[in-house]
């Protein structure tokens, strides 16, 4: 999730406020390998919300398959596994998000909420540990130990359950990089809304980590993740939508959803020179590959997804 802002201010609050089902759809079907559907479960008043089968209903109608549906506290974690056993079009990442470790700490509740994010990493639905990592942008020095502890505690759960590893990295590139050589990355390593550049890039693809681009590699003023985007190997380039932020052009001010993924993709094709088509087919079988496949059968529970 982004820290960027709040949800887009809508007006009127209608569901129409949301853009269009994009057409045609992809010619292969693609997965938005992060998103936060729990914003419109919990409405605030400013966009009256989609159901998760209406964002998922729109999603294929669009050419997008599936969704990882992701957690950032042990609320949201709960929802987001919840929701991806109901519903065979999502899986579920769960874990702390990184400014919430601070205030964790400085309350004594760190220790209990890991155990929770731990618990939650055994479903057969959870299929990835994040958006864990570090942030700098709105954690000051006394927030930042906290912070560390809890990145290197997602990173252990990650490896112990043989789930990929969703980043949350702002402003703290280098801090990233240096924790997981120090204690290991997870063998699936996604730098989920990918905001470096070449240089970051080409390290990521050294490492054999994955590159996760969302909706702001279309803003006019994201040269550096054009730029990035162009050097990354095929095999490791995601897609997502890190939904409801981060609608891409020319769409923003208007909450993202996952059915708004194409423009994304038909926008990294043109950036890469790539055929459409095989842009997808290699973005699908990227996202399979760290997660997963989205085709084993959910199990009916009670209590959130709807």
């Amino acid at each position: 999730m982004t820290d960027a802002g709040r949800l887009p201010s809508t007006g009127s609050g209608s569901s129409a406020e949301y853009p269009p089902v994009p057409e045609p759809p992809l010619p292969v079907p693609v997965y938005d390998n992060h998103t936060h559907l729990e914003f419109d479960d919990r409405h605030d008043g400013r966009v009256l919300p989609l159901s998760v089968a209406e964002h998922l209903d729109r999603a294929e109608r669009a050419g997008v398959a599936g969704a990882v549906q992701v957690g950032t506290d042990v609320a949201t974690s709960r929802w987001s596994a919840e929701a991806a056993a109901r519903d065979i079009r999502l899986l579920a990442a769960v874990a702390l998000h990184p400014n919430e470790a601070p205030e964790l700490e400085a309350s004594g509740d760190l220790d209990d909420a890991l155990a929770v994010i731990d618990e939650l990493a055994a479903r057969p639905r959870v299929r990835a540990v994040g958006e864990t990592g570090l942030d700098f942008y709105r954690t000051d020095e006394e927030g930042r130990p906290a912070q560390f502890r809890s990145f290197e505690a997602h990173i252990d759960i990650a490896k112990r359950h043989g789930l990929a590893l969703q980043i949350h990295d702002r402003d703290a590139h280098d801090e990233v990089v240096a924790t997981l050589r120090r204690v290991g990355a997870p063998e699936r390593t996604v730098f989920h809304c990918f905001s470096g550049g070449i240089d970051l890039a080409r390290l990521a693809a050294d490492a054999g980590w994955y590159c996760s681009f969302a909706g702001n590699v279309t803003f006019k003023n994201a040269g550096n993740l054009r730029e990035a985007l162009a050097v990354v190997p095929r095999e490791r380039i995601l897609v997502e939508t890190d939904a409801p932020y981060l609608t891409p052009a020319p769409l923003r001010g208007r909450p993202n959803a996952p059915y708004l993924v194409p423009h994304t993709v038909r926008f990294m094709a043109e950036v890469l020179g790539a055929d459409l088509a095989e842009l997808c087919t290699q973005l699908a079988s990227n996202t399979v590959r760290a997660y997963g496949s989205w085709q084993d059968e959910p199990v009916t529970t009670t209590g959130g997804g709807d």
